[in-house]
């Protein structure tokens, strides 16, 4: 896989020229809503088909891979204008290989909201070992509250992808409660009467894991929270479920702040079967503008975290989103959220140039209004989702973590399934 950064005069059609493939190529490996509009600075992922298929009359998905020795799955994934279905016809040729090796194998995981697109869903379950559904969520005394998540269970299962259960501490204001999380660890009722609703719905819907995602757990709370994690673990463990914890990203023991106080790794990798690092957020709609997941920063996050918990434990969490601040940036503002599609076509829309921070490993760019208001953008991008898999395979990681799939981000899935190969949702 090479990566292209467009230069003034670039055109797809020469581009295509240039690198040996279809324009149509380009367009549906980067997800190019208008490939017309190309924005100098953009990037662009090429790959080189190595083995094509003409499909014939009478061939199904099934029987094409069953021809190749490749799974339905994968020929998913190599042709993403399929959208994730098997619909194909007389004369259509499909992609069964590309010409790059994966550098390894991830089990690739998302969080989406119930409502979440289902076109958008269908076209990316094939690249997902796991798929949580966010959020269900539990009162002081234990009592489960989750939202209807059959819909999303029953199309990860019929893609192959393994649906995973999703447990926070959010409250009723869409908060991360830490008086909520202090209550249940605080009763050993409560605690059982919630782990019995977690085993009945997973067996109801067929999930195949939890996801813990206690945040801004009290300091007093951090050996409680591990414990409640444990027992949870043993009761998960005989039906063959494993156990995640979703933990933020520390960089040292006694890291202060409310984020933090609360997740003591060397307890959680004890109590836990996998761990995912919550790394991204730096830049935040609260503060001021800067890249969302800084390589760096993710680094320091990830040899702290490989103090205490092996390798093949942990994903590394990666952000599917951007943000727009407004400049001068001033406290107590809130930057705009955007995906990476959108933040491609505004930088089009203004007429200026993507940038991109070679320590951060992150794009970004600036604009101005309508209004003459300055604005600074950072997104993700091929070159950065490629700086932290990279990251994630040469550090012998489990896999990654999205947040979240409910944007779409067709040339994160380019990236992801040429360097790595992605696990199904049955293994481990």
């Amino acid at each position: 896989m090479e990566l292209h950064v467009v230069q003034p005069g670039d055109t797809l059609y020469r581009l295509a020229l240039e690198y040996g493939v279809s324009m149509d190529r380009l367009i549906a490996d980067n997800g190019l809503p208008d490939p017309s509009q190309l924005v100098v600075g953009q990037v662009l992922a090429v790959r080189r088909p190595k083995v094509t298929a003409i499909v014939r009359e009478g061939d199904t998905l099934y029987t094409l891979a069953q021809r190749y020795g490749v799974t339905p799955r994968q020929l998913l994934r190599n042709n993403p204008n399929l959208h994730g279905r098997a619909l194909i016809f007389p004369g259509q040729v499909l992609v069964v290989c590309y010409e790059e090796q994966a550098l390894g194998a991830l089990t690739a995981g998302s969080y989406a909201y119930p409502s979440i697109d289902r076109a958008l869903l269908t076209q990316t379950l094939p690249f997902l070992s796991q798929l949580t559904p966010f959020s269900a969520r539990f009162t002081p005394e234990g009592e489960l509250l989750a939202p209807d998540e059959r819909g999303l269970c029953r199309l990860a299962l019929q893609a192959g992808t393994a649906p995973v259960f999703h447990l926070s501490n959010l409250d009723g204001k869409e908060q991360f409660s830490p008086e909520l999380a202090h209550a249940l660890l605080a009763s050993q009722q409560a605690q059982e009467r919630l782990i019995a609703a977690v085993l009945q719905q997973a067996e109801r819907l067929g999930y195949r894991g939890v996801d813990v995602d206690f945040e801004f757990v009290s300091g007093q709370d951090r050996a409680a929270y591990p414990a409640f994690l444990s027992r949870l673990r043993q009761a998960l463990a005989p039906r063959g479920l494993f156990l995640t914890a979703a933990l933020a990203p520390k960089t040292s023991d006694g890291q202060p702040g409310r984020l933090y106080e609360g997740h003591d790794y060397g307890l959680l990798a004890g109590a836990v079967d996998f761990a995912l690092l919550m790394t991204y957020d730096w830049g935040w709609s609260g503060g001021p503008p800067m890249a969302i997941s800084p390589l760096p920063q993710v680094e320091q996050v990830l040899d702290y975290a490989l103090t205490k918990f092996s390798p093949e434990r942990l994903y590394l969490g990666i952000p599917n989103y951007g943000y727009d601040w407004s400049l001068p940036y001033r406290e107590g503002s809130r930057a705009k959220s955007l995906d990476n599609v959108q933040a491609v076509r505004l930088a089009w829309d203004r007429h200026v140039a993507i940038r991109y921070d070679q320590s951060a490993q992150a794009p970004w760019f600036r604009y101005v209004d309508a209004g003459g208001t300055e604005h600074e953008v950072w997104f993700e991008d091929a070159r950065s989702i490629r700086a932290k898999v990279t990251l994630a395979l040469n550090r012998g990681l489990h896999g990654v973590g999205y947040w979240n799939l409910d944007r779409p981000f067709p040339q994160n899935w380019t990236v992801l399934s040429t360097l790595a190969k992605i696990r199904d949702g049955g293994e481990r």
